[in-house]
């Protein structure tokens, strides 16, 4: 049992979940649930999808900036500055909003979504959160294509498309293991979506917190650290481009000033890492719920001493959110339970 929604001091719902924080060696250093259970880690993987696009050389060709290297790891809520960003992206790739293969969202933002129904206008494949990691799968598709036409990106979504096969090699190269024999389904954007044991994406996260010392090694690992920490280094210096105004990973990444990152994934998923105590973690609601997801890791970074007094009052809104009725009245809210939200 993770999260409790509280009313009135009495327990309305409840949540539960599994969480595991692990070192770089995969030793865990807390763990409850069914921490090796396969889940669908979603969007959380989305650094990792990213590294072909550095690795392979394709942010270098294209002058990818550290807004557009940070919203290939996004999960956006297509305000404009994303919508500005991706399309300016797609164009100096010859491609436009046409040729991403997400379907047309509307966007997570209500604001933008507000704006986009008052305007009388449909939502576009630009405005799918997911646009921008398609626009890196683009780039990475006109960079190693035999040409720079329309050809050389179609079908780049497909399972077995190079595109695709690259940042699952990329995967098992840096968790030593084969991720194509793990099973898969396609996400809710199109692309594969994996099923891998929760402490494994622990593991995928906390080796993150290692990818600086790896990236100076002469090493197998040593590119795929290079890599990674240019990614992790634009998500740091681009938190807004992540998620966006108010959301949890962007406020999680601007309070603590990149001491901890984390990347969430939908149907209550989340993973991160705290690259100051070289720890990962991974978490899954059993439901899903997005509302029990953020406060799991509040909690869990509380309970690792990753946060500071000025971090956890600038996140509570996020970590301990108040139940408000249609009159504004505070009538409860929704917190960790009691042992989770104890220090370590």
């Amino acid at each position: 049992m993770l999260v409790e929604v509280r009313r009135g001091g009495r327990v309305e719902s409840r949540h539960r979940g599994c969480v595991v924080a692990v070192d770089a060696g995969g030793r865990q250093v807390f763990a409850a649930g069914r921490v090796s259970e396969s889940i669908y880690p979603r969007s959380s993987l989305k650094f990792f999808q990213a590294i072909p696009l550095i690795a392979g050389g394709g942010a270098d060709r294209f002058n990818l900036s550290q807004s557009e290297i940070a919203l290939a790891c996004a999960s956006h809520s297509a305000e404009a500055f994303h919508l500005r960003t991706v399309t300016r992206w797609l164009q100096r790739l010859g491609l436009s909003a046409d040729d991403l293969e997400c379907g047309a969202d509307p966007p997570l933002s209500e604001r933008a979504a507000r704006d986009l129904i008052q305007a009388g206008e449909p939502p576009t494949r630009a405005h799918h959160n997911c646009s921008g990691k398609h626009a890196g799968m683009l780039t990475v598709a006109r960079h190693i294509g035999a040409d720079d036409s329309g050809a050389a990106t179609r079908g780049y979504s497909d399972y077995h498309h190079p595109c695709q096969r690259a940042w699952m090699q990329a995967l098992s190269e840096w968790l030593d293991t084969d991720v194509f024999s793990l099973p898969w389904e396609r996400d809710g954007c199109g692309l594969p979506a994996l099923c891998m044991p929760l402490d494994q994406l622990a593991r995928a996260f906390a080796r993150c917190a290692d990818a600086g010392r790896l990236a100076a090694t002469l090493t197998p690992a040593s590119a795929l650290g290079a890599a990674l920490a240019r990614i992790l280094k634009a998500v740091r210096a681009e938190p807004q481009m992540l998620a966006g105004t108010g959301r949890c990973c962007t406020d999680v990444i601007r309070a603590t000033a990149g001491r901890v990152l984390i990347k969430a994934g939908a149907e209550g998923v989340c993973g991160g890492v705290i690259p100051g105590l070289g720890l990962g973690f991974a978490l899954k609601i059993d439901d899903g719920a997005g509302r029990a997801r953020d406060v799991a890791v509040g909690a869990l970074l509380h309970k690792l001493g990753a946060l500071d007094a000025s971090s956890e009052s600038q996140l509570e809104a996020h970590f301990r959110p108040k139940v408000v009725n249609s009159q504004g009245r505070v009538t409860g809210e929704i917190a960790p339970a009691q042992w989770f939200a104890e220090g370590a």
